[in-house]
This record gives structure tokens, sequence and C-alpha cells, in this order.
């Protein structure tokens, strides 16, 4: 099948590297494994900063030209693709774009990780709010990325056209980074903490992880951060200096290794859709001390894989983590159930079934609706 692609929140090219970006390519990789043609259609970003609707009616004229001129590419080269597939659309970067292919070519429209957020109906993003909802009313097929969203979908995508297409990852190089480097877990506990060092959730994740960790300065841990970015040095300064080791960023590559070096990943996961980071080193053999926040109940098993904590609560976040660093032979028995956990449920395999799903599910509601029309 020929697929045209788009992420109007961050483009696969973007510089910046994020979970985003990395699930994008995902999307893509597992597309490809299972032989589909894909093709980016754009590389046009509609997520703006400003609420201001002049802003965004600015960034609805510029996807419309965007749109024209993918249109005179595929009429002149002969290209037709057999579904446009859009990653991740919100009030903040709606897809102007994927709807007018999808009707000027007569095309099944899909969107994988839509979130919505009521409250934006009215006020400053409400021009924002209205562009994406007129994109999810028009999808044949829905995709949330965790159940968290579903209950806000339902008000304009039925039944029918929605569903959760849980995250999912390449697993193979954390896999064998696990069965090649791991150790028994031992005093002091060795804890790893990776994500982007910027204002904002990210940072809010790291002052509520400082604030944990401090409860337990009397325990014997160990800290690992990686990550960089404007408020790296705010950051590094919120931990005691002789505890930790920052690796910067690193390439992704080298994360594997990293995972399967340490006993566990501690992340507050502050407004995280999910946490990429999260099946990253469930994958490495890693259990994880998270924020029960959005998605991460859908990736970490509570008690199995990992400990969750109300989202922000340092105290409880300490706790979890203050059973584990007394017990080593926990956080074996922790990374030993997530490695299993997403060799089940999270691979690229996984992943690739699921959106098969999404797909079938997305040219029948097609089919349909147009011997309904």
């Amino acid at each position: 099948m020929k697929i045209a692609f788009t992420a109007p929140m961050k483009p696969l090219d973007h510089p910046v590297p994020s979970g985003d970006r990395t699930m994008g390519r995902l999307i893509v990789k597992a597309l490809e494994s299972n032989g589909h043609d894909v093709r980016v259609a754009s590389t046009f970003r509609s997520w703006r900063k400003e609420a201001a609707e002049a802003v965004q009616r600015d960034a609805r004229r510029e996807a419309l030209t965007e749109a024209d001129r993918i249109a005179l590419d595929w009429e002149t080269s002969g290209y037709r693709p057999d579904l446009f597939l859009t990653y991740h659309l919100y009030h903040k970067a709606p897809d102007w774009i994927g709807p007018v292919l999808s009707d000027r070519f007569g095309l099944p429209y899909t969107v994988v990780e839509a979130s919505r957020a009521p409250k934006r109906q009215t006020g400053d993003w409400a021009y924002g709010f209205a562009a994406a909802d007129h994109a999810l009313k028009r999808a044949d097929a829905v995709a949330a990325i965790h159940n968290a969203d579903v209950a806000c979908l339902r008000p304009v995508v039925d039944p029918e056209r929605l569903q959760v297409l849980l995250p999912f990852l390449d697993a193979a190089p954390f896999q064998a980074a696990a069965d090649s480097a791991r150790s028994p877990a031992s005093v002091p506990l060795k804890l790893i903490a990776v994500g982007m060092m910027r204002e904002g959730d990210k940072q809010r994740s790291f002052e509520v992880l400082a604030k944990a960790l401090d409860k337990l300065a009397r325990l014997s841990w160990q800290l690992t951060l990686i990550g960089d970015g404007p408020a790296r040095d705010r950051i590094l300064a919120l931990f005691p200096p002789d505890r930790i080791t920052w690796l910067g960023a690193l390439p992704p590559d080298q994360l594997p290794a990293q995972y399967a070096a340490h006993d566990l990943l501690v992340w507050p996961a502050i407004r995280e859709a999910f946490g990429l980071a999260l099946l990253e080193a469930q994958a490495s053999g890693t259990g994880v001390i998270a924020g029960d926040t959005f998605g991460v109940p859908d990736i970490v098993r509570d008690g199995e894989t990992g400990f969750l904590s109300p989202e922000g609560d340092a105290g409880a976040f300490a706790a979890n983590l203050e059973r584990v660093i007394e017990d080593p032979g926990l956080a074996d028995r922790l990374g030993h159930a997530a490695q299993v956990h997403i060799a089940e449920n999270h691979t690229l395999t996984a992943g690739a079934a699921r959106l098969e799903e999404l797909m079938r599910r997305a040219i029948e509601n097609h089919r349909q609706r147009a011997l309904n029309s």
C-alpha cells in the first residue's frame, strides 16, 4: 500500500530530538516493515507557540498553499497514495493538509495520536481547536496513543472510527544490551534519568526527582543524568554533585547500553503523554519509578515492572524508590518483568500489527462513507 505521511506537530527531519519525533519515525519504520511504501507528503509544521487567532490563520494559509503544491506534484508525477496518515494533531498543531488532500484525491484519512483538550474550545486557542476537531470529524479512523485520551475524543469521534494504538519501539537493540550487559543490582543502587533539559514540564520533572532524592539522602544511590538543553545549568544545580554523573545528550545508539548498566529508571513524567524512555528502559531490562501520568499506566505495570506515584508527588515518588533501594533484588525482579512485558506488548512487530488494524478500519469506513454519500 502507498501511504502519504505527515507530522504537523514535529516533522521527522526536525533538528531537535524528542520522543514525538522518534515515535513518528517508528510509525514509518513499522509500516515499512510490513511492506508499505511510505512517502512523507510534507514536512510542513503547523505547530505554533502563540495562541493569537491571526497567527493560526497565517498557519492555515501556509498549510493550504503547501497542500496545493503537493496536489500539483502528485498530479504531475502520477503519484496517488492509497491512504493519508497524519501523526499527532491537536489544537496547537492542527492538520489542514491531510483532510484537503484526502478529499481532493478520494483517500482514506487516518490520524495517529490525536489528543483533545475541551477547555481549549473557547479562548485564545479556539481557532486551532476547531481546526483539529474538523480533521478528527473528517478522519476515517483515529488512534489515541493512550487510554486517557479516549474520553476527550469520544464527543467528535464515534466508536467505529476510534481505537487505542499503544506506543511501541524497535526493542531489538535494547534487548541485546540487556542480554549482554546486565548484572545483578547492588548497593549503591544505580539510577538513571533521561530527558530534555528545557523549561516547562521537563524541568518540573527534574525538580520533583530532586526533591524525592533529597528525602533519600541517607540511602545509598548514584544517579546518571542523560539529556541537555537550555535549562541544563538550573537542572544540574538541583542535585548533589557528588552523587550524579551527567553525560549530556547521547546519540540513540548509545542509550541501550546505558539503560542496561543501571538498576532503575527514575522519571516523574510531569504531563508526559507516555514517556518513550520508559519503554526503552523496560526493553533493556530496567524497571522504573515514575509518575502516574496520562499514558504511563498503559506502558508500565504498577507493582510488576515498576512503581507509579501520583503526578508531582515527591513524597510518594520517594517512598516507591526507597522500597527498591532497600531491596536491590526487587530492582532485578522489576527489570526482568519489564523486559518480558515489552517483548510481549510493545515491539515494532506489535506496533505494526496495530497499525494494520487501524488502516483496515480506515479503508472500510471510507468505503462505507462513499457508499452512503
